[in-house]
């Protein structure tokens, strides 16, 4: 039985999916690993959290780094893996969608706001620290572009920033407890191009395996946690999942 049919099977006979999706679902559409080679954080030195809150300077180059390498990411398009998942989901078979990832492809591909737990924010909008009013992205880069301007809440005077987890800004704690409720009540978790690296979020996979969840991890590369897993299948995971799923 080749690997595709295992994973078949073993989607088939669950009762509840979980699904943890890192970097490399989104490598598909086109977007660059943080991490890879050539990827942001081997281009900048990360702006911590708390130097963006005590300095307008860092505030400033922020954005000017959100706004200079934005474009890819925003104009990317879902891939078959996420379509894949978007049929679970819409199936009833994947209660949720865990997600290191800050593009929004799992939204955009038709899962709906509820199912998609994202761990590190989401870059596509930006919220104020004090109140959490949303902003669009649209308006504060016209602003930063043409004047130099730094966003400001219009409703508090609190600082607006992207709404992604920075370096050294404390994990979402309602997504945590909501991606641990997940993994404890799924049947079968299935890790998605992540390299089960970086932790709090990397504990997921073996937690659910702990509680006798089988363990799927579809990635290109090995992983730390290949040795514990049910199944591993280093391959694209477009490819992989459209053939078990049905999607083009």
């Amino acid at each position: 039985m080749s690997d595709v049919d295992r994973l078949h099977e073993m989607i088939a006979a669950a009762r509840r999916i979980v699904a943890f999706t890192g970097a490399g679902i989104s490598t598909e559409s086109g977007i660059p690993d943080f991490r890879s080679l050539g990827g942001i954080w081997t281009k900048y030195q990360p702006i911590y959290f708390d130097d963006f809150i005590a300095s307008e300077e860092m505030r400033r180059e922020s954005w000017r780094r959100k706004f200079a390498t934005d474009e890819v990411m925003l104009k990317a398009e879902p891939n078959a893996g996420h379509r894949a998942l978007a049929k679970l989901v819409e199936q009833g078979r994947m209660s949720a969608i865990i997600t290191q990832n800050i593009d929004g492809l799992h939204q955009r591909s038709g899962v709906p706001e509820s199912r998609v737990i994202e761990l590190h924010g989401n870059g596509t909008y930006a919220t104020c620290l004090d109140c959490g009013q949303r902003y669009e992205l649209e308006p504060i880069k016209k602003a930063f572009l043409e004047h130099d301007q730094v966003p400001i809440c219009s409703k508090c005077d609190g600082l607006v920033k992207t709404a992604t987890i920075s370096f050294g800004q404390a994990m979402p704690e309602i997504a945590m407890a909501r991606a641990q409720h997940e993994t404890m009540a799924c049947d079968l978790f299935i890790v998605l191009g992540s390299s089960l690296v970086v932790y709090p979020a990397a504990a997921f996979p073996q937690a659910a395996k702990r509680n006798g969840a089988g363990l799927v991890i579809i990635n290109r590369d090995p992983t730390d946690q290949d040795d514990s897993a049910d199944l591993v299948i280093h391959s694209e995971i477009g490819s992989v999942m459209s053939r078990v799923v049905g999607v083009n």
